[in-house]
């Protein structure tokens, strides 16, 4: 269908200029909602890429590296941020591609639409200009007419009586018929001319002028148009790269291992390599013998506590220095991976340490055939610190080697004991509650490597009480450092449990040492110390 505005409207002039000023407000409306929606974007990016900063670990744990729902969220927490990306490019396209050019086009649009305007304006009052000019005219032919003619009929009266006032009179009505002829032919005049200008307007310059308006208004319309497709563009743009940051999170969801975690992961953290607690053996303190038996060694066992009165369970360290370096304050499942992790990483810096010996020396020989390129001897200090290194790496790796190998044999015998079922003398104590006490051969072997610490203690003013404990349980301290205990016997505690499992006390304000915190029923308060009785 073809329409021309030219020809259609040619009489909506004042409607025409209503319509295309709305035009215009519709696309200043539009181009403001393309920027509210990029600053929104905008925002949204920043607000998901804070959060996915907040919610990354400040500093890498061995755990989250570890465990593949750590993993999963932070591949996650790694997409969202690659999200927020996308979303700035796309809030930067809107407004570059979108909102600068539909701002410098609605000043283009608006100062075209002025001069259509004016132009269409001058139109109009041209026409009426000729409009008026024909009125005019009209009016003065009209009024010569009727005034010829009124000359004309005193002319006639006046002949019949008075020959002079008749001459004079046929003088004016012939004036007044001149003057009206004159009238007659600029009415004809202006007439033709308004038909001209009036053809004209509306059949040449009206057309014209509208259509440039019709113009326009569809390259408005088809502006629009562009602008909505190049929004759709732009977010179908960053869809691949959205796409595929949700795939990610799908497939890293999908990697989660739950029955892996449970079996592999958890266990070889928390492993600790120890046997199972045994049977509890049966006491008959019926036999006469026996119980005398059990009371000697019960005094023995108080003479020796005596003996080594306030020594501490060489194991059970204040606060003083590191760990030991062998890691035997590790049980031992978690002492062998723990070295073992330290062993292969001094065999890599023993590599690099090689493969940088290996370049100084490949250097120096280079230097020494052709001394023009530098001097071989200032090469030395840098290979002599480079050998001063790996010897401390390699021992350091023979003395972490060793100690792989203690942890593993222990475990081995540990492993036979349990398989073969033995529990003689020289397997573990077990209690209630599932703690441990070392065989005699380990207690020796740690008698001996507790002695460095003897000295540290020997001077050591006595605890202040904080409270008493109750026994519940029996208890043969064999490691140096433990304290027996009778069951139901009450002893002033000096040392809460640090966490691992022991909690110092005394008795009689001279045997003191360390007993299990499970063996123990502990009183903190001010009324529990007040009701305390020495045995």
């Amino acid at each position: 269908m073809s329409c021309n505005w030219g020809t259609e409207l040619w009489d909506q002039f004042d409607n025409l200029e209503k319509h295309t000023s709305w035009g215009i407000d519709f696309l200043e409306r539009y181009t403001k909602f393309i920027k509210e929606r990029a600053d929104i974007e905008q925002s949204y990016a920043k607000q998901i890429r804070s959060l996915s900063k907040k919610y990354h670990p400040k500093r890498s744990r061995e755990d989250e590296s570890r465990y593949t729902w750590c993993l999963a969220f932070a591949a996650t927490l790694r997409q969202l941020n690659e999200l927020s990306t996308q979303r700035e490019e796309l809030a930067e396209n809107l407004n570059s591609q979108i909102v600068c050019e539909l701002s410098r086009y609605t000043q283009e649009l608006k100062t075209e639409r002025k001069t259509h305007f004016q132009d269409g304006r001058r139109a109009q009052q041209h026409i009426e200009s000729s409009w008026k000019q024909l009125e005019s005219s009209k009016r003065r032919f009209e009024r010569d007419c009727k005034e010829a003619e009124r000359a004309q009929h005193v002319s006639d009266r006046i002949d019949l009586d008075n020959k002079t006032e008749g001459e004079k009179a046929r003088q004016t009505a012939q004036q007044k018929k001149q003057a009206a002829e004159e009238s007659r032919k600029d009415y004809v005049t202006s007439l033709n001319q308004f038909n001209q200008d009036q053809h004209q307007h509306y059949h040449t310059l009206v057309p014209v002028i509208y259509q440039r308006i019709q113009d326009m208004e569809e390259r408005r319309i088809e502006r629009i148009c562009e602008a909505m497709r190049s929004s759709a563009e732009a977010e179908r743009k960053v869809l691949p790269v959205v796409s595929r940051c949700l795939d990610a999170m799908m497939a890293s969801a999908e990697g989660i291992q739950p029955r892996m975690v449970s079996l592999l992961w958890v266990v070889e953290v928390f492993k600790s390599g120890f046997e199972p607690p045994g049977d509890v053996e049966f006491e008959d303190y019926s036999a006469t013998m026996r119980r005398s038996i059990s009371e000697s060694s019960y005094l023995d066992n108080r003479a020796e506590g005596r003996k080594h009165s306030r020594k501490l369970w060489p194991f059970i360290r204040k606060n003083k220095g590191s760990s030991p370096a062998d890691c035997s304050h590790l049980p031992p499942e978690q002492r062998r991976k723990k070295l073992q992790t330290r062993i292969n990483n001094i065999n890599q810096e023993i590599q690099r340490e090689r493969e940088q010996r290996d370049a100084l020396l490949k250097m120096r020989e280079v230097y020494e055939q052709s001394p023009q390129m530098g001097d071989a001897g200032s090469l030395e200090p840098r290979l002599e610190e480079v050998k001063q290194s790996l010897q401390k790496l390699e021992e350091e790796l023979r003395r972490n080697q060793a100690w792989l190998m203690e942890a593993d044999s222990r475990l081995s015998d540990h492993s036979s004991r349990r398989q073969s079922g033995g529990c003689g003398l020289n397997s573990q104590a077990t209690t209630p509650d599932g703690s441990y006490t070392e065989d005699h051969s380990a207690e020796l072997h740690f008698k001996s490597r507790s002695s460095e610490f003897d000295d540290d203690f020997d001077d050591e003013e006595p605890l202040p009480s904080i409270g008493t404990c109750k026994s519940l349980y029996p208890f043969q301290g064999q490691n140096e450092g433990t304290l027996s205990m009778v069951e139901g016997e009450l002893l002033s505690v000096v040392e809460e449990d640090k966490g691992d499992g022991w909690t110092r006390v005394r008795r009689n304000l001279e045997e003191e040492g360390y007993v299990p915190t499970s063996y123990i029923k502990v009183f903190l308060d001010s009324s529990a110390k007040g009701a305390m009785t020495y045995i």
